[in-house]
């Protein structure tokens, strides 16, 4: 079994239960262990902007706040992929705990961490 897991999340706001649901796994995964990273993209990317998940909160679970803060506390990684034309502006933002801001492919490749790019790239088992 690989010890790598990712979460892709394309929501926020808009559909506040999946992006709740996204860091509950991801809490969980990197709590038994597995190097964790969560991939914010489309909708999802304003959840790395400070303030912007501090009032998503789905009836049954905790704060997503709370959730994506315990996530990173655990050692787990965000990625918040930016479409080109709002790459500057969000570079003028204060990204939220744990997350890092990469823009398009160019900007994935130069501002990912390589050991995460390797692991995402190089996974033997399969699952890309």
């Amino acid at each position: 079994m690989a010890n790598r897991f990712c979460v892709s999340l394309t929501h926020a706001k808009d559909n506040q239960d999946k992006a709740t649901v996204g860091f509950v796994v991801a809490n969980a995964a990197v709590g038994s262990g597995k190097e964790t990273l969560v991939f914010l993209s489309v909708e999802g990317v304003r959840l790395a902007q400070k303030g912007y998940a501090d009032d998503i909160r789905e009836e049954g679970f905790a704060p997503l706040r709370e959730l994506m803060d315990n996530f990173a506390k655990a050692g787990g990684t965000i990625l918040r992929l930016l479409a080109v034309l709002q790459e500057a502006q969000a570079r003028r933002e204060q990204p939220g705990a744990g997350a890092a801001i990469v823009g398009g492919a160019k900007g994935l490749w130069s501002s990912c961490p390589r050991a995460v790019l390797r692991q995402l790239l190089n996974d033997g088992d399969g699952a890309r």
